[in-house]
């Protein structure tokens, strides 16, 4: 029998784009109960509704929402509802206030104590998303997602043995997740396994090019990996290979240009980690690599001035908690 969320959610997301769904997830809501019938949601105005959502106007949706569950302050289902729709117009912290609010009423159900745990990481709390994966690996056993995420998370607490154990544990249990297996070569190269985490790389470049996901990440990841260990040619073709994937890549510009600045082609580099910082305007460290370039090059002006421009960005990035690069 469906449930009375995934029936709510029918009846909006339905309407919505592949596009809107979940990172490393199935898009939100389950449409393969659509059929189902809810006599609780018969009241709401639908067509207004389903109006405003297939305009992807999400206030009007949430408007209407809020005015609904005001008339039902007991009905889990509308303020799950009203979380999808939150969560669809980028309110990430307003979304995890529905989804606290709904659980006082009831357990959630595993779609959205998955989406108040991405909703934690997306606001950058990790010590509140790790406990609610902690949640959905074991009562789940079978889903490589949760544990993913939680070697994700490991990771970005720099402990590596955990992130390794969880990412090993995602990949057994979907060896064709091709993100499991970038976060597993992450790991691996974490503690120093060099050669296990070029094999995962690679593995995770071989899956998405065969799903077509256009996922440059784990070339990136490879082509860092090289560079750190110097070997450089190998480092360009991995570079290449990211921007095969994703031509606008801003990180696949930075590092190329890294590798051209190592091999002494410095008219290369600075073209490279030019395009970068014009593809993304807020990413500091192509300046602080042009800064160094120009100073080899006696041309003291444009290196303060890319200087300049690095330490302001960094400052922003650092109030808002962004490391680069990353995911």
């Amino acid at each position: 029998m469906a449930s009375a969320h995934s029936t709510a959610l029918w009846l909006c997301l339905a309407l919505l784009p592949a596009a809107q769904s979940l990172p490393d997830s199935p898009p939100i809501g389950n449409l393969s109960e659509s059929g189902a019938k809810l006599a609780e949601l018969e009241p709401l105005p639908r067509a207004d509704l389903q109006k405003a959502l297939k305009e992807h106007d999400y206030a009007a949706a949430e408007t209407l929402l809020v005015e609904q569950a005001g008339h039902r302050p007991k009905s889990q289902s509308l303020l799950l509802l009203l979380a999808d729709v939150l969560f669809l117009d980028g309110k990430q912290l307003n979304t995890i206030l529905a989804l606290k609010k709904a659980e006082l009423l009831g357990p959630l159900e595993e779609r959205s104590r998955y989406l108040l745990a991405l909703c934690y990481v997306s606001i950058g709390r990790r010590n509140l998303a790790i406990p609610e994966f902690e949640k959905l690996a074991p009562a789940n056993p079978t889903e490589a997602r949760y544990p993913y995420w939680l070697a994700r998370l490991m990771y970005r607490k720099a402990d590596m043995r955990l992130a390794l154990s969880y990412a090993r544990q995602a990949v057994q249990l979907d060896p064709s997740f091709a993100r499991a297996q970038d976060q597993l070569g992450l790991c691996y190269a974490g503690v120093g396994d060099n050669d296990e985490a070029i094999q995962s790389y690679q593995t995770a470049i071989r899956l998405s090019e065969r799903q077509s996901l256009h996922w440059p990440w784990p070339a990136l990841n490879l082509g860092t990996l090289y560079l750190r260990l110097n070997r450089l040619d190998e480092a360009e073709d991995a570079f290449s290979q990211s921007l095969a994937a994703e031509p606008k890549f801003p990180p696949a510009y930075y590092r190329l240009g890294q590798v051209f600045e190592r091999k002494k082609q410095l008219e290369r580099a600075i073209h490279e980690l030019r395009r970068s910082a014009e593809l993304d305007p807020t990413y500091p460290q192509p300046h602080y690599a042009l800064a160094r370039i120009y100073k080899q090059q006696s041309d003291l002006e444009a290196a303060e001035r890319e200087l300049r421009l690095f330490t302001k960005l960094r400052a922003i990035d650092n109030q808002k908690g962004i490391v680069r690069p990353d995911r």
